[in-house]
């Protein structure tokens, strides 16, 4: 008898086949639109995709490569470019990773050490870390200095309890970052409040001492509190209308160019242009002298970013990888990752870049 979801010519659903290899639907559709992992087939009419069961060793090799924090462009290398490549590419993530790993326990126990000690209504209750990663994410991207001053609205985080989940927003006209936290635990709604973005972020890191906290906004006021906590922390919120965050994301026209780069080497490369040149040029060849390494599907683009505002999205990331999903040559880019599907960004080009001379 077939798996339930086999097509009966062989072919397996993207359910069946994610529970076989060990991983979710959502990083198969990942890993197709960045070409690491096609589909055998995809329907037509539904866009449905089915895997056959010869694409099991390929798929479990990615989830095994991507648990070690392998790059999906050093990934493609180890699955595509023969076992030299394979061998020199692994080795190289090897040692890279145990510097990191070194740099990253040196800056905890430093953080660890400065730490102080422990410091319409709707009800929803999120992880704290969970919490604490979304304002660090969003945060940033609310408007400051002049802009804020002649849009003091834009100069809020946008908390939002929808009724099934909450959602951080925060723009400044030029970069919008929207993330989702998800709850089993939501009572009313919806409801909207407009937080300080210093304040949410204070309140946050009060709450990093419970394993989960509580969300209350009700009439004009908010405050996060948790069980065994006597008292809880009290949000300032602010007036006014938020724009419509909504409308531009469902206004988004389709992709028709996706980019994968090395988040932290391209991070580095945007860093390093920040203090010489004016704008930073997103195409196939990024990073100046020693170029970045890109995998690109659809046609070529060639984008130009304010070097502070791209970089601010990129450090607001997570995972080794960033997806850069292009429309149009004026229009928002969106940035995302495999690794966190919940948190979304938005950024202006500042100008459709020229082609490099001939």
């Amino acid at each position: 008898m077939s798996d339930a979801g086999d097509t009966g010519g062989g072919l397996l659903s993207i359910g069946v086949f994610a529970r076989r290899v060990g991983l979710t639907p959502s990083a198969l559709r990942f890993y197709d639109d960045c070409g690491v992992l096609r589909p055998a087939r995809v329907d037509a009419a539904t866009g449905y995709r089915w895997y056959a069961p010869q694409q099991v060793d390929r798929a479990v090799t990615v989830r095994r490569l991507r648990a070690a924090g392998l790059p999906l462009v050093d990934a493609r290398a180890v699955l595509d470019d023969g076992p030299d490549e394979a061998r020199r590419v692994l080795t190289e993530h090897a040692r890279r990773t145990r510097r990191t790993a070194v740099a990253a326990e040196a800056a905890i126990e430093e953080v660890l050490r400065e730490l102080p000690v422990a410091a319409r209504r709707a009800d929803a209750w999120v992880g704290a870390a969970e919490l604490a990663s979304a304002v660090r994410q969003v945060a940033p991207a609310a408007a400051s200095g002049e802009a804020r001053a002649r849009f003091p609205v834009l100069g809020h985080v946008l908390v939002e309890l929808t009724g099934q989940d909450v959602r951080l927003v925060a723009t400044d006209r030029y970069r919008l970052a929207v993330r989702v936290l998800h709850t089993e635990r939501v009572t009313g709604g919806p409801t909207q409040v407009l937080v300080p973005p210093e304040e949410l972020v204070s309140a946050a890191a009060w709450a990093l001492r419970l394993p989960e906290v509580r969300i209350t906004v009700e009439d004009a006021s908010a405050r996060l509190s948790g069980e065994g906590v006597d008292s809880g922390r009290e949000l300032p919120v602010a007036d006014g209308a938020y724009p419509s965050y909504r409308m531009v994301l469902d206004g988004m026209p389709p992709v028709t160019t996706r980019l994968i780069h090395d988040r932290a080497a391209l991070a580095e490369a945007v860093r390093e242009a920040a203090g010489r040149e004016a704008a930073f040029v997103l195409d196939d060849g990024t990073g100046g002298p020693e170029p970045t390494r890109v995998v690109r599907t659809g046609p070529p683009v060639r984008l130009a970013f304010d070097p502070s505002v791209l970089l601010a999205a990129l450090e607001a990331g997570v995972g080794p990888d960033v997806l850069f999903e292009v429309s149009s040559s004026y229009g928002p880019v969106v940035v995302r990752s495999a690794d966190q599907g919940t948190f979304t960004t938005l950024v202006m080009p500042v100008r459709s870049a020229p082609d490099p001379p001939s």
